[in-house]
């Protein structure tokens, strides 16, 4: 350990404006840096869950359908989710699985583009395996051609084409942040319609879904939102496109009257019209109520806080670990850059099950990636220089 980076952590932890959250969560002992797969649990949710179990399903029952609020909690939670990723009210709903979010954005976003001559649906060849095969499965469905770009390469592969381009805002393997203003403006002039996935940038920098004229969107709720495992994840429609929005998963939540029980369908106005059926209400009230740590909370502040940390990290393992033994893949340029680090190093698996055994909690990707999330609301800048130290001793400095 260097006594420098030591101090230094101490220095910028007691100057972090962010420090405070860090008691609103149940993290023990240790350091967690696995954010990016699964956040912590915020401290108070247990006792919130115990009265939606005991209380509310226990006493009420179906009556909380309409006193304890549940039927609402799509939108509701939507609403609260909502400013985290530049949205105005009424634009998100909550529910469902990412991959099911995916599926209706793209296939409703080809559905909103008219146009028969455009042929293509353009996905991030890089993009998480899931949103590669439902983008696939939707090509097959739509009667589209599926073509997988690098994002780099998207500006130059849109053309006249084009219906609907799939984009990750950060790389889950490497953390690098695609640029969502530029890359959302080339597909919008090449007459196309954008939709991103936002699983991990979400809770953790500035997105600007209507400042930028995102079309769709979709995201998780587990990772910086810190929702719990298997959390209900989200849809987002821009308002310009929601009347027109065709969901290729009409149920009868998304009915403009569900207890009709019509034989026909119509749809329901606004973001509601993205849901399917019965909502997950346990995990959906955890969900409300870990969201609640973001009470006051700047995200531009988060995004500061998250640049600082990766730096410092990376300054650490610099400073900490022999010469070549790992490499970064993380962009060292800040607006190239998500919440996380992956270092490539070999035997990667056995030295993350070392890391482990040390208290230093991270995830990898196989063959060779070790990933490091940083949440900024309870990641500390003494956590980055001991778990930088932890990766040194393992790697036999």
């Amino acid at each position: 350990m260097s006594e420098s980076s030591a101090g230094k952590a101490a220095a910028l932890d007691a100057a972090d404006e962010l420090a405070g959250l860090r008691k609103l969560f149940s993290l023990g002992e240790g350091v967690y840096l696995d954010g990016n797969s699964l956040g912590a649990l915020p401290a108070h949710v247990p006792e919130r869950v115990a009265d939606v179990v005991t209380r509310q399903w226990g006493e009420l029952r179906i009556r909380s359908w309409d006193e304890s609020g549940w039927w609402t909690a799509p939108e509701r939670i939507g609403d609260r989710i909502a400013p985290l990723v530049g949205a105005g009210p009424g634009q998100v709903v909550v529910g469902d699985s990412t991959s099911v979010n995916v599926f209706k954005a793209v296939v409703g976003a080809v559905r909103l583009c008219s146009d028969p001559t455009r042929t293509d649906i353009v996905v991030d060849a890089t993009t998480f395996p899931t949103d590669g095969y439902i983008a696939e499965s939707a090509a097959r469905m739509t009667g589209k051609r599926l073509v997988p770009v690098a994002p780099s390469d998207l500006p130059a592969a849109l053309g006249p084409n084009t219906a609907v381009a799939l984009v990750n805002h950060v790389d889950y393997r490497t953390g690098r942040l695609h640029d969502l203003p530029s890359l959302t403006s080339a597909i919008h002039e090449a007459g196309a319609l954008a939709v991103w996935d936002l699983c991990h940038s979400a809770g953790a920098l500035p997105v600007g879904l209507d400042a930028h004229e995102v079309d769709l969107a979709v995201g998780c709720t587990y990772k910086y939102l810190n929702g719990g495992p298997g959390s209900p994840a989200y849809l987002y429609v821009a308002e310009r496109h929601q009347a027109a929005f065709d969901s290729p998963l009409p149920g009868w939540n998304s009915h403009t009257d569900p207890f009709a029980m019509t034989p026909s369908f119509e749809a329901a106005p606004g973001a509601t019209r993205g849901r399917v059926g019965t909502p997950d209400i346990l995990s959906m009230l955890a969900l409300e109520a870990a969201l609640e740590v973001w009470d006051g909370v700047s995200i531009d502040a988060v995004r500061a806080k998250s640049l600082a940390l990766t730096d410092f990290f990376l300054e650490c393992v610099a400073a900490y670990v022999p010469p070549g033994r790992v490499t970064s893949l993380t962009p060292s340029d800040h607006a190239s850059r998500g919440s996380q680090v992956a270092l490539r190093c070999e035997e990667a698996p056995a030295v993350m099950e070392k890391l482990i055994a040390r208290g230093v909690v991270g995830d990898l990707r196989r063959p060779d990636v070790l990933r490091f999330g940083f949440t900024p609301l309870y990641v500390g800048f003494g956590d980055a220089e001991r778990a930088a130290s932890a990766l040194a001793e393992v790697l036999g400095a």
